[in-house]
């Protein structure tokens, strides 16, 4: 006889005579019941409500308190934080003041100088569905500030009739679970607050647990099609069967939603059971006779197929068993089959799932590696622009100063002034190698050339039991790079192999060219020259070389390594727009890998020579175009010394605007970075597309854009006036086939 056979005679022995008995005296009692139980829901779901309500609006009415507040008459923002920290001095609400595009202006949950922050955009949108003077609450959302559920009031601040701020109160949800506590529900119903998306917001039961879930697909369907209502075979998210009544709350349009355990409802049904019990006892002793002995061999097939599940669980290999019920049976061999393919199933699953692992880390390091030093460029190149500015402003007034100063005494000061400031200028260039590519600098070259050149630099730091060798292509493509940052990087990397080596060892250097026929190493598929420096020193461990690359880290003691010598050798690389490749184990020594992309000119700007003896007279007229005031007040005079008819132009805008006017120049002389809508690039192609006869020369102490006009004179602040005498009178005298 199959299983199912069996169980429908049990059943039918056990739960028909008991039925048929008790059902007629039953069904009275239990529908009046649960209409009493739902009735009582109702009205307490409706107060509930009303309650929430009055919780939004005490807040609504801190809120108007603190809009009359005279310092936003004032305009004095400092004065009206203090006044909205006493307000909320606790971190579990927080005042925000925005102006009228939604922006924040001050969060008493953070300092005042620490405000100013982009607009919510939960509320951004509910207030541009809103009326201009409708207050609103939000649903729930996840402060980017505390990680904690909160929700917001924000209403309008007018003076005069007109808006001129939101205010807004941002309060943790867990604020809310107060109705809880002068509000008490029986102990066995779940009272919970949702927002208009149905979410959680506070419950009497295990809030910790079931705060900040949606309710059920369905009773959210139900609250947002009717204003009050009940589910009656709802579920609760304990999976629990209940019965469920929400009310809306008038203002607020949350809800209130109270569920009832099903067992709650049936328990007056429960005790009529109990009256007419006694009448169905006959039958079920009958049934409980034919049920035993019909479930006797259904119970023991049972507990041989839980035996099997327990180890199926376990991973365990499972045997058929035989119990001559033709479903059970059929069960046992299907979880037999089914232990043998999830253990082969497993173990390759471990196997991918360790590939996969293994692959994610090494993708997030290097993921890592290249934001910190993004980040480190930004930083860096912003200070280094500033810092050059300030450096140009001295080292000019130095000059003229030294013009004009005959006393010995006062010409040492100022030659140790400029002592000084060309220390800073070096400081300024190691910031920059973190930066983007600072195309005054840049020349292009064959780095064959450039590595023999510099290979006596770096053999002097080497010890007698260290072989260095060196070897390159002799077709090696050109190549267009800071040479002077080049040289450093082969320096550096350099000394860190002789250190990982105090026994002695080799150190190679080869060059070659090599075309990538698609994206490697973070690289777009093109030409490059390959530089690769290998040493036979102890390599690195896995967790050394994941930060390798990491400013100021070093395995060595302190004063024996600043941790900036792999940094500067990576940045260079980036500036170049190539990379720089690690590849070191343990024991069997480390490798760096250069790829310097292959430059599309075939030479650069001839170099100017400062240094060549020369009277300061040049003739002309030229238009200075600087932003910053300071370096202004010292080139302007500076260049009048040198004999030149100048005119100042603060900005770009302003300079186009000069030289539409109608009056020609001989020169333009411009700074890069500039405020408005025309930086010094622009106005360069500007002057060669439209005023062909005007020869112009840029300056720059930082800039993320790259130049990339060729044959466009470039000086690197801080320059000396030698400098600037010299590239000037350069572009005067030079003969390009433009017109003059």
């Amino acid at each position: 006889m199959r299983i199912r056979t069996r169980l429908l005679v049990l059943f039918l022995s056990v739960l028909i005579p008991a039925f048929i008995t008790a059902g007629i005296g039953i069904s009275y009692v239990f529908s009046e019941t649960q209409e009493a139980n739902r009735q009582s829901m109702r009205e307490i779901a409706q107060a509930l409500a009303l309650v929430v309500d009055r919780e939004m609006m005490k807040r609504e009415a801190v809120l108007k308190t603190l809009a009359t507040s005279s310092a936003l008459d004032d305009g004095d923002l400092q004065q009206f934080y203090l006044q909205a920290k006493r307000v909320a001095p606790t971190i579990e609400s927080s005042i925000m003041l925005s102006d009228l595009h939604g922006n924040v202006l001050l969060n008493t949950r953070l300092p005042y100088q620490a405000n100013r922050r982009d607009p919510n955009p939960l509320i951004k949108s509910l207030r541009e569905q809103a009326e201009p003077d409708e207050t609103i609450i939000s649903d729930m959302y996840e402060s980017t500030i505390t990680k904690r559920l909160s929700f917001l009031i924000q209403i309008p601040v007018k003076r005069d009739n007109q808006i001129i701020y939101f205010l807004e109160m941002s309060v943790f949800a867990s604020e809310l679970q107060s109705v809880f506590q002068e509000q008490r529900l029986p102990s066995t119903w779940n009272g919970s607050i949702l927002d208009r998306n149905g979410i959680i917001a506070a419950r009497n039961r295990n809030a910790d647990k079931f705060v900040g879930k949606s309710a059920r697909t369905t009773i959210v369907r139900l609250m947002q099609e009717s204003y009050e209502g009940f589910n009656n075979d709802g579920q609760a998210l304990t999976g629990e069967a209940v019965t469920a009544f929400f009310s809306r709350a008038p203002r607020s349009e949350w809800r209130f939603l109270i569920s009832v355990p099903q067992s709650e409802f049936k328990r007056s049904a429960y005790n009529a059971i109990m009256v007419v019990g006694i009448l169905s006892l006959l039958f079920f002793g009958l049934a409980v006779a034919a049920a035993f002995i019909l479930g006797r061999n259904a119970t023991k097939a049972v507990e041989k197929l839980q035996e099997s599940a327990e180890k199926l669980g376990k991973g365990e290999p499972v045997v058929v068993s035989r119990s001559g019920v033709y479903e059970f049976d059929a069960v046992s061999q299907a979880m037999a089959k089914a232990s043998e393919s999830l253990s082969q199933t497993h173990t390759e699953l471990e196997r991918r799932v360790n590939e996969a692992v293994a692959m994610s880390e090494r993708s997030q390091r290097a993921l890592l590696q290249g934001q910190k030093l993004e980040a480190l460029g930004r930083l860096t190149g912003g200070i280094a622009h500033d810092f050059n500015n300030v450096l140009q402003t001295l080292t000019t007034g130095l000059q003229i100063c030294l013009l004009n100063i005959s006393g010995e005494r006062e010409r040492t000061l100022l030659q140790s002034c400029q002592r000084a400031v060309t220390r800073g200028v070096e400081l300024a260039r190691k910031l920059m190698a973190f930066g983007r590519v600072q195309d005054a600098r840049l020349e292009t070259l064959n780095v064959g050339e450039q590595m023999r050149q510099a290979t006596p630099l770096l053999t002097g730091t080497l010890p007698s039991n260290i072989e260095f060798k060196l070897h390159h292509d002799h077709d090696l493509w050109l190549v267009t790079i800071d040479p002077l940052q080049f040289e450093l990087a082969l320096l550096n990397l350099t000394i860190n192999a002789r250190d990982a080596m105090p026994d002695g060892g080799t150190i190679s250097i080869e060059a070659c060219n090599e075309r990538l026929a698609m994206s490697e190493h973070e690289l777009p598929a093109g030409e490059y020259v390959r530089i690769r420096i290998t040493d036979t020193g102890t390599g690195m461990s896995e967790e050394v070389s994941a930060r390798a690359f990491d400013p100021f880290f070093t395995t060595k003691s302190i004063g024996e390594g600043s941790g900036m010598g792999l940094p500067q050798a990576y940045g260079f690389a980036k500036q170049s727009g190539g990379s720089l490749l690690l590849d070191s184990r343990e024991g069997m020594g480390t490798s760096f890998t250069f790829y310097l992309p292959r430059t599309k000119l075939t030479s650069a700007l001839p170099k100017l020579d400062a240094n060549t003896e020369h009277p300061y007279l040049l003739t002309g007229s030229l238009l200075f175009v600087e932003d910053d005031a300071l370096v202004r007040e010292t080139i302007v005079p500076a260049l009048s010394l040198a004999g030149l008819d100048v005119q100042v132009a603060k900005s770009g805008d302003e300079a186009l605007q000069v030289l539409e006017s109608g009056k020609t120049f001989d020169l333009v002389f411009s700074d890069v970075v500039m405020p408005g809508t025309i930086n010094g690039i622009d106005l360069a192609q500007i002057v060669r597309a439209r005023f062909a006869s005007t020869r112009i020369v840029l300056a720059t102490g930082y800039s993320e854009r790259r130049v990339n006009l060729p044959d466009v004179r470039m000086l690197a602040k801080p320059y000396s006036m030698d400098e600037l005498v010299v590239a000037l009178s350069s572009e005067l005298q030079r003969d390009d086939g433009r017109a003059s």
